[in-house]
């Protein structure tokens, strides 16, 4: 039989020694420094690919309601869509038209790009109709405006805004 001197060997416990979870957490903190960055530019490009297909949907929907009007004008579908004001009908719905265009106003640009704050968007104005995204740095350089045609002959102007985005 052995006496114990104190020198016997200890047993191995289970788990992290303090400098192996420093130099995990140490790891973690360098992976982070180097996400974060490439993080916050993936949300600026997501704002700034947002407003451009605003852009184009407002675009679209502005060529398609003109297209509208001036058929129920060649066909003498009177009544709904003159060369100063009225309504076309769009999938179902009746969008408000100024100069043969989208008025800018909820029931003209925004019912014909279908387009609502449910969207992350906030919505303001009249001739220009603000479409303003959600999260910009910058709100009002983060945006697409809709100005009403100003005479009939004449398109709408839209403007795209990404400086704050």
């Amino acid at each position: 039989m052995r006496m114990n001197t104190g020198r016997q060997a200890k047993a191995r416990l289970p788990g992290f020694t303090l400098i192996e979870l420093i130099i995990v957490i140490t790891i973690i903190g360098v992976l982070a420094a180097v996400a974060m960055p490439r993080f916050v530019a993936m949300q600026r490009d997501a704002r700034l690919a947002k407003v451009q297909a605003i852009y184009g949907v407002i675009k679209a929907a502005g060529i398609l309601a003109k297209l509208r009007c001036e058929l129920d004008i060649e066909q003498g579908v009177y009544g709904q869509c003159t060369s100063a004001a009225g309504q076309v009908l769009m999938d179902g719905t009746n969008i408000a038209m100024v100069n043969r265009y989208p008025a800018a106003s909820a029931l003209g640009i925004d019912l014909a790009a279908q387009l609502s704050v449910a969207e992350a968007l906030t919505i303001s104005g009249t001739s220009p109709r603000i479409f303003q995204v959600n999260g910009a740095t910058t709100p009002s350089t983060c945006q697409v405006t809709y100005t009403e045609a100003a005479a009939p002959g004449y398109g709408p102007t839209l403007m795209l805004y990404t400086a704050g985005c």
